[in-house]
């Protein structure tokens, strides 16, 4: 039986991840009821063990087994540091459960793009994208080649407002020769609010992941509803 009001539960690291992938679910999939729990420590003491340790992964499978024991029917880790406990979670539970981005990364790579930039404003969020896009490959788009670029903007982390971060992200991109890219995505939560300018300024679909993540769960739990709900932002 679907439910009118799914219950989805999203487990969050940092207070803007939690706005930002509130106003993709408002957007995206308003019958939702969300829930959020946050762990505002869960970054810190990663980067202070130098990665995830056995004791920080079963931190994240106690907040997992929270929200689920608490009638979650589905689940997303806005944090794309704790990916990989997401595996281990789908063995133990019968649920959904997203890691932060893979919904994205599943659109382009199931789209029509051949040539796809990964931009973010932080060193370390650039690997991790290219790494989970990667391993997504062989099954979602084993038949056909993609060509993976990536940008990086330091400066657009810093950024006083959403036009001034594209500019910064659009800059990156073009000094890495990503001009003739059939769609960027974002690989950082942080940088939604500049999507639409930046779609703007270089005329191809450009994807976040809060939003995928959003209309994945959507598809997910309510199947038989018609949507209406934009595609990614495109330039003119």
């Amino acid at each position: 039986m679907i439910e009118p009001h799914p219950l989805v539960a999203m487990i969050h690291a940092v207070p803007s991840g939690a706005r930002i992938a509130q106003e993709a679910f408002a957007r995206e999939f308003p019958q939702a009821t969300v829930w959020n729990v946050m762990d505002d420590r869960l970054l810190d003491d990663a980067r202070a063990a130098g990665g995830l340790t056995d004791a920080l992964r079963r931190r994240m499978l106690r907040l997992i087994g929270h929200v689920i024991d608490g009638g979650a029917k589905a689940l997303l880790l806005t944090c794309s540091s704790y990916g990989e406990v997401v595996d281990t979670a789908r063995a133990l539970w019968d649920v959904p459960v997203l890691k932060s981005d893979e919904a994205m990364f599943r659109t382009a790579l199931a789209g029509p793009y051949r040539r796809i930039a990964v931009v973010a404003s932080t060193p370390p969020a650039v690997p991790a994208a290219v790494t989970q896009l990667e391993a997504l490959v062989p099954a979602v788009r084993a038949d056909r080649p993609v060509d993976i670029v990536t940008a990086l903007s330091e400066e657009a982390a810093v950024a006083d407002d959403a036009e001034a971060t594209a500019r910064h992200l659009a800059d990156a991109l073009h000094a890495v020769g990503a001009t003739d890219v059939d769609a960027v995505l974002l690989a950082q939560y942080s940088l939604t609010r500049a999507r639409d300018a930046l779609a703007a300024l270089v005329g191809v679909p450009v994807l976040d992941g809060a939003g995928a993540a959003a209309r994945e769960l959507r598809a997910m739990l309510t199947p038989g509803e018609r949507t209406t709900s934009p595609a990614p932002a495109v330039g003119p």
